[in-house]
Formats: C-alpha cells, structure tokens, sequence
C-alpha cells in the first residue's frame, strides 16, 4: 500500500486514476481547486469521486495548500492543469500562471521536503502528466528528404483551402508517421510550451534533487467524466453535444485530420504502470492507442452510436494553430512500462455515451467558436458548405 497525491485529481484523467488506486489498496488524497470551468460554478466535489479519497481543496499554485496536500505522500500524479489548446491562446497569462508555476510550486515543496525528511518521507516516484501537444505537428516521411518535423501551417494557405502539410526542405506533400519521444519538439500554441515546460522543470528539478519524475505524453484521451459542458476540453465532449441536441456538427479542415484517440481506461493503466516502472528520472513516454482515426470517422461512430439525425457539417473552417496529424510511437512505452492499449476507439466511445446520456448538458460549443472568430483564430476556406 502506498500514500499518493493527485493534484487535479477531482478531474477527468485524475479521478479515474484516483478510483483503481483505491481499488488497489492504496491511500489517495487529491489536490482539486474545482475550477468553473470544469466543476461548474457550485464548486463542489463530484459525486463520482470514490468517498474512500481525502480531499483539499486548494490551487496548485498556493505553497501552503501544496505543502499541506504532499504530507506522507509517496506516489505524486500531477494532473492540475489548464487544458485548452485554443482558449490558451487568448488566456496566455491564465494558462502560463496555472500550468508553470503551479508545476514550479509543486517542485519546490517536494525538494524541501526531500532535503528535512531525507529518506524516511522519500518520493518514490513523480509522474507528470504531459501532453502530445509537445510536439507541435507530428513526425511526417517525405519521399525525398526522409523524416522532417514540419512547423505550422501558413494560414494563407489554408485560406487558400491547402490544408495538407508540406516538407519543411523541399516544400512536397508528406505523410504522417508514428511520432517517436526523441524528435525535437517544437510545440506551436501556449497550451503546448507550458507542457513543455512542465516538463523541463522537472526533468531539472530530477537532475539537481533526485527527484523520480516521469513524464508521460498523453495524446487525444477521452471517455467518462470528461467536462461535457466545457468546449475545451476535447472534440468528443463538443461533437457530443451537438449530437445530443440534433444540432449540425461542424468539421473543420473537412473532417480530415487524424489523431490518436486514446481511452481513459488505458491512461489509467498507463499511470498505474509508470507509478511502479523504474525508469530513468526524466524520461518522457507516449501514451495512446497507436491507431490514428480522422476526425470524420469520429463524428461518424459517434452519429451512429446516438441514434442522432445531426448533420455532417462541412464549412471549409479551420482554427489557426491545430495540427494536421500527430500519432504516438509507443515502442518506449510497451518496453519500459508493459503498456499495451485494449479499448477500441468504438469500444471507447460507446462507453462515453452510456455515461453521457445520463448527464446534465449545457452545450457551449457555439461560445467557443465565437471567442475563437473574436480573437482572430477562426478561419475560413475558400469553399463550399458540404453536408454529410
């Protein structure tokens, strides 16, 4: 049995981790400050949270809340995070201040408490929860220059309707392959350098006080409990939600990019895995299902597992900044950890929906795509409007 901290741990990814520790037979407390955003304006725990868990309530960014949550802990996830890839680039400050210096408080309280409790009180281990977003856009083969590392797209051409990615060198048309943990990364909203930072904080704080921090890079994850009234969240909570309400679902770029859905049961495991692998502080492993689907064939399962008579609705839209592919490599994570996804991505979905369906739902997602056109990361294609 072990003690552990998980800070955000009221959240999506946290409280599933939270339910198979306690499970397990482990003693869990979470670290939650119950954002609106996520919780709502109520502010109050989760009735899905097992009752077997401690709570404080109390922002990651506040020492003596931390120091307070980190006492005996043995084991710490650190979740708490702001997780909007378009919002993050209208709420910099907000997403700077939350994301790094929360990570930054967090690395000094469990220094000092590895310099007074040496041994005794000793961390066993620090899994930081990062994110795909590291990369920026994903690893592509060109059939002349090899692998390359594209960087964001020109937004004249996807006004232009260019949404493909294009060699970096010889500027032809690539191909996405599986990205690998030791490509540079070279991530392309704020939302992705502040976990980029994350990680280079602890990575440091590994190398000058010992600390056994390992970092996974999560890809799409999704399933039950995931924030259904907040936009940012996913595009399976957005996509949902206009099903639910037989409203018009909008793809943006056609439907066409592709991404690696990975569901929150294999996160868990992942977690779980990593909280007892001994690995090299620092390192840093993909976490996905290492299948890539477009983001189509999404909207399509989804449709077809509600029953809903929503449209496919193709404005030719596009939002500035979002990638085209970015798939996991998981060979670092099946040889170090034993990790192997098991939930298909209708499986998976099919599990969303049987929560869903039992849930209140404030559908947001036209607020959203109003802050995004207001800010100027809203686009639009020179084509048509197509129906699906």
């Amino acid at each position: 049995m072990a003690r552990i901290l998980i800070t955000g741990g009221a959240g999506f990814i946290g409280s599933h981790t939270a339910q198979s520790l306690v499970e397990a037979g482990h003693q869990v407390c979470v670290l939650d400050s119950l954002d609106a955003q996520v919780h709502g304006d109520a502010g109050q725990w989760p009735g899905y949270l097992n009752p077997q868990v401690r709570t404080v309530r109390g922002d990651v960014r506040d020492p003596a809340a931390v120091a307070k949550a980190i006492e005996g802990a043995e084991i710490v996830f650190h979740f708490a995070a702001l997780t909007g890839v378009g919002q993050s680039m209208y709420e910099m400050q907000r997403y700077v201040d939350t994301n790094v210096r929360g990570t930054a408080v967090l690395l000094d309280a469990l220094a000092a408490r590895q310099r007074r409790g040496g041994g005794a009180v000793g961390l066993r281990r620090l899994v930081l929860a990062s994110s795909r977003a590291v990369y920026g856009e994903g690893t592509f083969a060109c059939s002349h220059c090899g692998e390359v590392y594209p960087g964001v797209r020109a937004r004249q051409a996807l006004e232009a309707g260019d949404f493909a990615v294009h060699c970096p060198r010889c500027h032809r048309e690539v191909t996405p392959v599986p990205t690998r943990e030791d490509r540079p990364c070279t991530p392309i909203s704020i939302y992705g350098s502040t976990k980029l930072h994350q990680e280079d904080y602890c990575r440091q704080a590994a190398q000058a006080h010992g600390l056994p921090v390992t970092c996974l890079r999560y890809f799409n994850v999704y399933g039950s409990r995931q924030a259904l009234s907040n936009p940012y969240t996913g595009v399976v909570s957005v996509f949902y939600g206009r099903l639910r309400a037989q409203e018009p679902v909008s793809l943006y770029e056609h439907g066409l990019p592709l991404r690696d859905f990975v569901h929150v049961k294999d996160v868990v495991q992942a977690n779980l895995l990593a909280m007892e692998a001994d690995v090299a502080p620092g390192t840093c492993i993909n976490i996905g299902s290492g299948q890539d689907h477009r983001i189509r064939e999404l909207a399509e399962i989804l449709r077809d597992l509600a029953g809903s008579p929503s449209v496919l609705l193709d404005t030719g839209k596009f939002r500035a900044g979002d990638v085209w592919a970015c798939g996991a490599d998981l060979t670092r994570a099946r040889k170090l950890l034993g990790y192997e996804p098991r939930v298909s991505l209708r499986e998976g979905l099919g599990e969303v929906l049987d929560w869903a369906d039992r849930q209140q739902l404030v559908d947001r997602s036209a607020q959203a795509e109003a802050e995004l056109l207001d800010h100027g990361l809203l686009g639009q294609a020179a084509a048509g409007v197509h129906h699906g």
